[in-house]
């Protein structure tokens, strides 16, 4: 069984000596009764199917609905002729953020990581520093596997879907994943990527899901951007040695209860939040929804 706890795979790690990425190849290994190498190799998959996917970006392309699909070729545009406020490392997240949600409204082939309204997230942040700073390959896979096993941990205690607890568990729990993982990255041990991850997740908490027209665009797309931002932020706090005092178990509990508590129109129905505005329900009679 997948770890239930975040605190059950930093004992492990503990016991055998082995970092927390390590702990969690183990598991997956053991879990899907396979090889440790299969495991590498899948992993090592779905990572280049990230690369790819960004890759694949249009800029010309937009969705069926045309409500989104140019913001990435925008971003990139503003980035090489204008001077970001963020500075051009944050803009290219900013901008592969956008391309990934993009490529999603699409219908692009794309890594639901952990989710594909959420899909911009952890690519934005990953693709761009690799890219960005030439960091090893197999580093990368560590990291990933250091995503993977941060939302099995959300899924098994709290959710990973918008329809279940909101977009908090989907941008938040993507950000949460992309914050411990780069975090492991910058060389941070097992403490400060529970730390990132925990701070992440508390600066989403109650982020609602509100899709107008029931469309995994608006405002998904750009959430993702913040979501991706909001990684970087986190994770460069605790690599600063800033911690959560909720320890990131508890913080994924009160996730799940403020989850459950979210009324039935701001999880995936398309109904309440920015979907319920004027302007959102001149766009779904537009469409004619």
């Amino acid at each position: 069984m997948s770890y239930q706890s975040m605190e059950e795979a930093k004992l492990r790690g503990e016991k055998e000596n082995i970092p927390f990425w390590k702990a969690i190849q183990l598991e997956d290994a053991q879990e899907r009764d396979v090889k440790i190498e299969d495991s590498w190799e899948k992993m090592k998959y779905m990572w280049q199917s990230m690369l790819d996917a960004l890759d694949a970006y249009e800029p010309d392309k937009v969705s069926r609905s045309g409500l989104v699909g140019t913001e990435g070729g925008l971003m990139d545009s503003y980035r090489e002729t204008k001077e970001p406020l963020c500075g051009d490392f944050v803009a290219k997240v900013m901008s592969n953020a956008l391309k990934m949600g993009c490529n999603n409204a699409c219908m692009k082939r794309i890594v639901a990581a952990p989710t594909a309204g959420a899909c911009g997230v952890l690519p934005a942040v990953l693709v761009t520093y690799y890219k960005e700073y030439n960091v090893p390959e197999e580093k990368m896979i560590e990291a990933m596997y250091v995503a993977a096993g941060l939302g099995q941990i959300i899924a098994n205690r709290a959710y990973l879907a918008g329809a279940s607890g909101g977009c908090q568990a989907e941008i938040g729990s993507g950000s949460g994943m992309a914050a411990g993982a780069i975090c492991y990255i910058k060389g941070g041990d097992t403490d400060q990527i529970g730390h990132a991850c925990a701070m992440a997740l508390k600066n989403l908490m109650g982020l609602v899901c509100d899709p107008v027209g029931g469309l995994v665009e608006v405002p998904c797309v750009k959430r993702n951007v913040g979501g991706a931002v909001n990684a970087l932020a986190a994770a460069d706090m605790a690599l600063a040695g800033i911690t959560s005092k909720i320890p990131v178990d508890q913080v994924i509990d009160a996730m799940k209860e403020v989850g459950d508590k979210m009324d039935v129109s701001l999880r995936e129905t398309g109904i309440g939040g920015v979907a319920g505005t004027p302007a959102a329900q001149e766009v779904v009679e537009k469409l004619g929804m």
